[in-house]
C-alpha cells in the first residue's frame, strides 16, 4: 500500500568517487591520467596542450569597448527633486547627489517636468531636454574636454 513512509526517493544519491572502500582500487575514477588524480579537473576549453581554437583563428574587425564613452544619465525629474531654484548645477554637485560616479560624464535627458530655473554645467544634453530647461528660464552650458 502507498503510504508517506514508504515512497520512493525523487532524487538519486550522488556517487562520491575517490573515497576508497567498496568501490575497489580505482575508487570509481578509472585508470591513471589527469582526471584520476585529486584536483585533476580540465576546463571545457582545454585542448590537451594543442593551440586553442581562440588563438588559432584570426582576429578581425574593430571593437570599441575600450574607447566607448559612458554617460551617467540624469533626468529633469531628478533635477527638480535634488536641486533648489536658481542654482548652478555642476558635475561635482551631481556626483555628491549620488546620481553619477566620479570620472563619469553626465548627460541630461528630457524625462519628466522641470519647474525650477537652473543653470547646468554638464557634458551632454538631449535637444528636448535643453529646450525644456530654457523654457523655464534656465541655461545649459556644455563642458568641452
Amino acid at each position: 500500500m502507498l503510504q508517506l513512509n514508504n515512497l520512493d526517493k525523487l532524487t538519486k544519491k550522488r556517487k562520491r568517487v575517490g573515497r576508497g572502500g567498496s568501490r575497489g582500487g580505482t575508487s570509481g575514477k578509472g585508470h591513471k591520467g589527469q582526471k584520476a588524480r585529486s584536483g585533476g579537473k580540465v576546463p571545457a576549453y582545454f585542448e590537451g596542450g594543442q593551440m586553442s581554437i581562440t588563438r588559432r583563428l584570426p582576429k578581425r574587425g574593430f571593437k570599441n569597448y575600450d574607447f566607448k564613452t559612458e554617460y551617467a544619465l540624469i533626468t529633469l525629474d531628478q533635477l527638480n527633486r535634488l536641486f533648489a531654484n536658481e542654482t548652478t548645477v555642476t558635475k561635482e554637485m551631481v556626483i555628491e547627489a549620488g546620481v553619477s560616479k566620479k570620472g563619469q560624464k553626465v548627460k541630461l535627458l528630457a524625462t519628466g517636468m522641470l519647474d525650477k530655473k537652473l543653470i547646468l554645467e554638464i557634458d551632454a544634453c538631449s535637444k528636448s531636454a535643453k529646450e525644456a530647461v530654457e523654457r523655464v528660464g534656465g541655461e545649459v552650458k556644455l563642458l568641452q574636454e
